[in-house]
């Protein structure tokens, strides 16, 4: 982003408002949503910063603002807190209002109210000498607040949207606050109320990032998202799609029809998961992209009302494949499929969801599985035994989905064969296996070992396990706190074999427990007499166990492995 693209200053909230500028919030931005809970947050910040004793400063956060000409702002992010500290003012004003009525101070009080009035809520207009507020909100809140709020008159409260009916309960309770503030401060009434503005609008601050169009918008987010501050690409994706149709003067019944179904498809995905969806799908569908460069790609292509109509018909077709990758086991899927998706989410692998959809899309079930059963097999050679670079994986998954989508390949074996390139061969996965450490100091890797080993236990004795079972515990046979009876062992050699595969193995419950750190002249018996054939095997194979021996057996580990992670095809 040039310079001229972008600005950012810290402004308070005088600053911001009182300077002649106007803020919109975008037609089809979210409705206003804040609780009790944010208004009572917002409220003790304030009076912590006004009280003498207090903070000089309070930090309200980032402001991202979109302007072409630097005199009207779209409010891109942050319209939950600029509305909110209106309905403050409008709260001030409708006590100062109260105190007119009442007879107390009514010249001052007023004067007070109309320069309160033209500095935060409204201005007047130099040519037509009308008053026009300063925030604008969106299509389905600026009515009641025009309407209601700023002139403060009578509140209606029967036949509003939910979103309308919070503005109100905001204003109300800013209301009662305010009141209670002017009357346990004593003294003159109307100056603690403009006191409490004035000071509230010096004390205030945001970072304000502002930028000229919705592509600069959308950078803005994706590096506020990097740096840890939660903010919506997605409404900003909104945002655009319906401003597309708003350009083509679409009927409100197609309008409302569109924003139905996004907020469906975002309430089922979470807004927070919804971008990683919409670049899974685009994937799948159309063309490689980058998170970073999607906005721009979607501007590119999304340009009127069959191609946002064809989109959203298409995520809605992609959303239930997608949910079942992310949620198994909510999902309608057969025991067997949901098991290779608990593989690939218990990796951490999410390369080959682009591939999946589109193979969900256009193959048979049986394919299918076995296309989700290669993912299975490609991730855990790759990336879980491998590690390596996932970069150039996810373009060949990529490459496989588009020719999944353009009708090129029709069955397992062609989509199987298009991932060569990407699964190790036997000889490179079995001298990986021999040498990989996985540490169990965390759940995930704990949970990784339990399952190769069990895998590799029912290629062995033909025993189905479930590697989550309480059942039986994962056995160190060097303990991963040595003492007595390991002096074989140096320091350095401890460190490195204690999470080697080949160290660990399957003991039933209570047995792991007996033998602790003892010595492997005490644990050989017990491990002999376990029920796992795999941890009887290595009893039986090794007299003692040394750092030889533990390189000896995982490499007859390796060899098994092979056999359970194999793509016969591309072996």
């Amino acid at each position: 982003m040039s310079a001229t693209n972008f600005k950012t200053e810290n402004n308070t909230y005088r600053k911001l408002i009182g300077n002649g500028l106007i803020y919109r919030i975008p037609s089809f931005q979210r409705d206003y949503s804040w609780t009790e809970e944010e208004w009572e947050d917002l409220w003790v910040d304030i009076l912590g910063t006004i009280s003498e004793t207090g903070e000089p400063a309070h930090y309200m956060g980032y402001l991202v603002l979109q302007s072409a000409d630097e005199k009207i702002f779209d409010v891109i992010d942050g319209q939950q807190r600029l509305t909110t500290l209106s309905l403050i003012v409008l709260a001030v004003l409708k006590n100062l209002q109260r105190l007119i009525e009442e007879g107390k101070n009514p010249d001052q009080n007023q004067q007070r109210l109309d320069q309160i009035r033209q500095t935060y809520i409204g201005y007047l207009d130099p040519v037509t000498l009308l008053s026009h507020t300063k925030l604008t909100l969106n299509r389905n809140n600026d009515h009641y607040f025009q309407t209601y709020l700023v002139p403060l008159g009578h509140l209606p409260q029967r036949g509003f949207r939910a979103s309308e009916h919070s503005l109100r309960k905001a204003f109300e309770w800013y209301e009662k606050r305010a009141r209670d503030y002017m009357k346990r401060q004593g003294g003159d009434e109307g100056v603690v109320l403009a006191r409490l503005i004035e000071t509230m609008s010096d004390r205030l601050f945001f970072t304000v990032i502002s930028v000229t169009d919705e592509l600069n918008a959308y950078k803005v987010f994706e590096t506020l998202n990097a740096r840890g501050v939660r903010l919506s690409s997605t409404d900003l994706l909104k945002n655009y799609l319906f401003s597309v149709l708003h350009k083509q003067n679409e009927h409100a019944h197609e309008m409302k029809m569109l924003e139905d179904r996004w907020e469906s498809m975002v309430s089922r995905l979470g807004s927070e998961s919804f971008p990683d969806f919409l670049r899974t799908h685009w994937i799948s569908r159309k063309s490689f992209v980058r998170q970073s460069e999607l906005f721009k790609t979607i501007r590119g292509k999304i340009i009127d009302r069959a191609a946002v109509f064809q989109l959203l018909r298409e995520m809605e077709e992609d959303m239930d494949a997608y949910l079942a990758l992310t949620s198994p086991e909510a999902s309608q899927w057969p025991a067997e499929l949901k098991r290779s998706v608990q593989q690939l989410r218990m990796f951490s692998v999410r390369q080959p969801f682009a591939l999946i959809l589109a193979a969900y899309r256009a193959l048979n079930s049986v394919d299918f599985a076995s296309v989700l059963r290669g993912c299975v097999v490609i991730s855990f050679r790759y990336n879980v035994i491998g590690s390596q670079p996932a970069n150039e994986q996810e373009r060949v998954y990529y490459a496989a989905a588009q020719k999944i989508t353009a009708g090129e390949v029709d069955t397992a074996a062609s989509v199987l064969e298009s991932l060569r390139s990407i699964y190790p061969t036997d000889d490179s996965f079995k001298s990986a296996f021999a040498e990989k450490v996985i540490g169990t100091n965390n759940s995930r890797s704990k949970r990784i070992v339990r399952y190769i080993l069990c895998e590799l236990e029912q290629q062995l004795s033909g025993q189905v396990y479930d590697f989550e079972s309480d059942s039986f515990n994962l056995e160190h046979v060097l303990p991963q706190n040595p003492e007595n009876g390991w002096r074989v062992f140096s320091d350095e050699e401890v460190d490195a074999l204690r999470y080697r595969i080949g160290n660990m193995a399957l003991l039933e419950k209570g047995r792991n427990k007996d033998i602790a750190n003892s010595a492997y002249t005490i644990k050989k018996p017990v491990l002999l007499e376990s029920g796992f054939a795999l941890t009887q095997k290595l009893a039986q194979e090794n007299a003692d166990w040394t750092p030889e021996r533990i390189a000896s057996w995982q490499k007859t580990q390796a060899k098994l492995a092979s056999a359970v992670w194999r793509i016969a095809q591309l072996t």
